[in-house]
């Protein structure tokens, strides 16, 4: 009596990120991962202007190198997300305390700006094949705030730990004026690219759904 080949299990995927927003979105891709944060230090936010999908690319590599380099056999993916006023232009960064918090509420008010993530791919290192790495925009206005309500926003303490001092799927969605272009990318990960990312790198879809059913 014959028995059933078993295959062995795909290579694992790797989110190297300790956002917990990213961890929701990718969910939403439908494939089993788990969650290793990059050590990298990412560099402080420069002063000057800097072409911002080059600026998170080069991040969003390095942080997923990292995880990489420890998980040679997985897929890895890192990501990084920043917030600046146009294109080329000095990233806001996270904010250091309430008044510079204030201070990037107070700069986007009113304005459009543009949020930016770079996405890194470092495939498993048996298939010998260079990272991928691509970069999303999307232009975002916000209302006109008033001082009271910016103050009532930074003192739930949620914009401490965004690039730009908000949270689009929080506290600060009702000041989202429009956006154009991928929601999710203003998140922290945008799921369209990243699908076409992974696409483009050979990973297998099905083998990783029919491996996770129970």
């Amino acid at each position: 009596m014959s028995h059933p080949i078993e295959l062995a299990p795909p290579p694992k995927i790797v989110l190297a990120s300790a956002s917990p927003r990213r961890r929701e979105l990718f969910a939403l891709l439908g494939l089993p991962f788990e969650v290793i944060p990059s050590t990298y230090e990412e560099p402080t936010s420069p002063n000057q202007s800097v072409y911002l999908p080059d600026f998170v690319s080069h991040l969003a590599t390095e942080k997923a190198r990292e995880v990489a380099q420890r998980n040679p056999d997985a897929w890895v993916i890192g990501a990084d997300t920043e917030v600046a006023m146009d294109t080329l232009g000095a990233p806001l960064g996270k904010p250091q305390d309430t008044p510079d918090a204030c201070r990037m509420m107070e700069s986007l008010a009113g304005r459009k700006h543009l949020v930016c993530t770079g996405v890194a791919l470092f495939r498993p290192v048996a298939l010998n094949l260079a990272p991928l790495c691509i970069a999303v925009s999307t232009w975002v206005t916000f209302r006109p705030l008033t001082p009271q309500m910016i103050a009532d926003y930074v003192a739930t303490g949620e914009p401490m730990d965004k690039a730009g001092a908000y949270g689009a799927q929080g506290f600060a969605a009702p000041f989202i004026q429009s956006f154009e272009g991928d929601f999710f990318n203003v998140v922290g990960l945008p799921l369209c690219a990243l699908g076409q990312l992974l696409e483009e790198a050979g990973l297998d879809w099905s083998a990783y759904r029919a491996n996770s059913r129970p």
